[in-house]
């Protein structure tokens, strides 16, 4: 009850920001509708009831979370699919409809509702004391690896200042998780979209001067930053990671984390699962593929036209991404539903890295970052997310059956639910959500 309630404060906090924007949108109006009125005034009495009431339930919801704002975000967007695109329509006696076109005259309504989601975390964790101790040598490093990244995508100039300020809030929010590469990755990830959505699609309208600019149109022309914003914070993540393994090495005198993995062992035959998880994926990804004609596209990255070569090199691909997934994701997931949450957001990432990046430059072209690529690239995302489904559910599976943690069964299985109970604690299902919420916004965000 204690955590509800500074939820619904926390909520209150974040309907007041999102107010704001409802104001803008001219949104109010609709809202009021609920209780048969029209004024404004009743719609922004309504709206702020609602965002106390649903802040009251995150606050319950999340009690033993120790990261709020991937969860708050991911609260954010479901109740965008529930509140507008279900309740509302309903409420007011409009039949429901889930298409593109609605949807996408609701972007406005769905950036105000990760506003609130992040709002109403951030006051949260202030009012549960829950925050990351500033280590300046973690904020160097995170700055610095923002800065480096910041050109390899194309950002220069004043752009620089991005990849310094990507860097250094996460340093701030997230401290070092000691996650392992996998998990940062897919935190940098999400982590992009967030600043994709605060500096891209806000805060450089409001310096340009052209306002509050969450119209369709205007989030549509922003889109093409979408994918070196993802790439930038997922390379600051793990970059931040290495640079800090780095440092300990050097200056540490404990060595208890180096014989930790040597004694572990079992790091050869976790890369042979990464192979046969990657094929597994890879003969699912083939459907999709074949049906969009894209194996001849694939050969010609060896000079060839054919589509059999296409699928020889494709196959080859599947592998090496399987392999790096077992690098990365090493003793990461502990039961189905974790394999397939980190092999998607995986096999998003890879999709935003690979086909929309380094096919097209490969192939001797810029990268495919527009809005109209990304739509033509569409069947290729459903595909990769396929692929990393598969991928990381074979991966978990394969791993489980060889006990990684050198115990016995009985001890192995204990283990592992505890090491699950963790993982439900962090942000790690929070990410898994967002990130398929990202790329199921994808066709709303380039129509």
């Amino acid at each position: 009850m204690r955590n509800a309630g500074f939820g619904a404060l926390a909520g209150l906090v974040g309907g007041l920001v999102f107010g704001e924007v409802m104001v803008l949108i001219g949104y109010l109006p609709t809202v009021a509708a609920i209780v048969r009125a029209d004024s404004p005034v009743a719609g922004f009495a309504v709206h702020l009831l609602i965002a106390a009431v649903i802040g009251g339930v995150f606050g319950a919801l999340v009690t033993r979370q120790r990261e709020l704002l991937f969860w708050g975000l991911a609260y954010g967007v479901l109740w965008w699919f529930l509140g507008p695109l279900t309740l509302l329509p309903l409420l007011l006696g409009r039949p429901v409809a889930w298409d593109v076109a609605t949807a996408q005259a609701l972007i406005p309504s769905l950036l105000g509702h990760l506003a609130y989601g992040a709002v109403t975390a951030a006051v949260l964790a202030l009012l549960l004391r829950r925050g990351q101790r500033l280590r300046p040598g973690l904020l160097v490093r995170a700055s610095a690896s923002g800065l480096l990244l910041a050109p390899v995508l194309g950002l220069d100039g004043p752009d620089l200042l991005v990849g310094v300020l990507v860097g250094a809030s996460y340093a701030v929010l997230f401290g070092d998780p000691g996650e392992g590469g996998g998990p940062a990755l897919v935190r940098g990830a999400a982590f992009g979209f967030v600043w994709w959505v605060l500096a891209a699609v806000t805060v450089s309208p409001l310096l340009d001067g052209r306002g509050l600019e969450w119209t369709p149109a205007a989030v549509r022309a922003a889109v093409e930053s979408l994918p070196g914003h993802v790439l930038l914070g997922a390379g600051t993540a793990l970059l931040t990671g290495w640079l800090g393994g780095l440092s300990r090495a050097v200056f540490s005198d404990d060595v208890r984390h180096s014989l930790e993995g040597r004694l572990a062992g079992g790091r050869v035959i976790s890369l042979w699962h990464g192979v046969v998880a990657g094929l597994a994926g890879g003969v699912i990804f083939t459907g999709v593929m074949v049906a969009v004609g894209y194996l001849p596209v694939v050969a010609a990255l060896v000079g060839s036209e054919s589509a059999v070569v296409g699928l020889v090199i494709h196959l080859l691909i599947s592998q090496v991404v399987g392999v790096s997934y077992a690098v990365f994701f090493r003793r990461r997931s502990f039961d189905p539903a974790s394999g397939i949450g980190w092999g998607v957001s995986y096999g998003f990432l890879w999709w935003v890295l690979g086909n929309l990046t380094l096919l097209p430059v490969l192939l001797g072209a810029e990268p495919r970052w527009s809005a109209a690529a990304l739509a033509v690239s569409f069947p290729s995302l459903v595909g990769h997310l396929a692929y990393g489904a598969v991928l990381g559910l074979v991966y978990q599976r394969l791993e489980e059956r060889v006990a990684p943690w050198h115990l016995t069964r009985s001890q192995a299985s204990a283990a592992r639910a505890a090491a699950r109970h963790e993982q439900t604690l962090s942000a790690a299902p929070a990410l898994w959500s967002l990130i398929t919420c990202v790329a199921l916004l994808i066709p709303i965000l380039v129509s």
